[in-house]
């Protein structure tokens, strides 16, 4: 994706004041931590949807490679690991979440920070359903102002859906944060939980498939353009550690 083309305003490490900016850059932290905590809240929903089964799953589902191998350099980004109060991580383990990542990235050439969150639920595909932008972000003090439907092009050209949330902060501590969010669905893009929350998505995978998942990519940033960016940037390499739909794993492939 060209940075200089017109239409993009590229966007600040430290954002100036405006509609499309936060006070600070600490917005996409925020949001980045909210995504994670209230992961619980999703936990206890999948707990109360799927209270009719009685068998007892194992060990978590494991991808080919597990998602911390995500590079922490992807093209001109460098991320760093956002910090998961142990508690949190145990509870995402036991109630739904087989693997997951929390990162904070920036292109310093570019002047653009992003938090790109990951879950990826598949002994109970299922697990994900409640955790939607419009409700765990008002939850936590933020005030809804937008959701679109669109869709970005990544690196390789693919076009992929999305939804695109706007939140903020009322002043004196003003804040605005963009969430462009989307599910795989057993390598399928989807932007609706109906296509996972009836009887087939809540079932366990007592088969420890990898290929039978319900994931959920979050990437947020201060601004539309900000998010839609790093969008392009970095979901190619994201979506390299999830199953396809027929079950490769492409960047197992390239680790080969």
């Amino acid at each position: 994706m060209d940075r200089k083309q017109d239409d993009i305003e590229i966007e600040p490490v430290f954002p100036a004041r405006g509609r499309n900016r936060c006070r600070g850059a600490g917005s996409v932290w925020l949001a980045s931590a909210v995504a994670v905590s209230l992961l619980i809240a999703a936990g206890v929903a999948f707990r109360v949807a799927g209270a009719g089964f009685s068998q007892e799953i194992g060990e978590p589902v494991k991808l080919p490679i597990p998602l911390s191998e995500i590079p922490l350099q992807i093209g001109s980004w460098t991320g760093t690991d956002a910090e998961i109060p142990a508690t949190t991580q145990d509870y995402m383990r036991t109630n739904f979440a087989d693997d997951y990542i929390s990162r904070q990235y920036v292109d310093r050439a570019a002047s653009l920070r992003a938090g790109v969150y990951l879950v990826y639920c598949s002994s109970r595909p299922a697990g994900i359903l409640g955790h939607k932008p419009r409700v765990c972000y008002p939850g936590t003090g933020w005030i809804w102002d937008d959701t679109t439907e669109s869709q970005f092009t990544t690196r390789s050209g693919r076009k992929i859906e999305c939804l695109i949330h706007c939140f903020h902060r009322p002043m004196p501590a003003y804040q605005q944060v963009y969430v462009l969010n989307f599910y795989v669905l057993n390598g399928r893009i989807t932007l609706s939980e109906k296509d996972f929350s009836g009887l087939l998505g809540r079932r366990p995978n007592l088969e420890g498939d990898p290929a039978r998942y319900v994931a959920q990519v979050q990437i947020t940033a201060s601004s539309e353009n900000g998010a839609r960016i790093a969008a392009g940037d970095m979901v190619d390499t994201v979506l390299s550690f999830l199953p396809s739909k027929d079950g490769r794993v492409t960047a197992a492939g390239r680790t080969e």
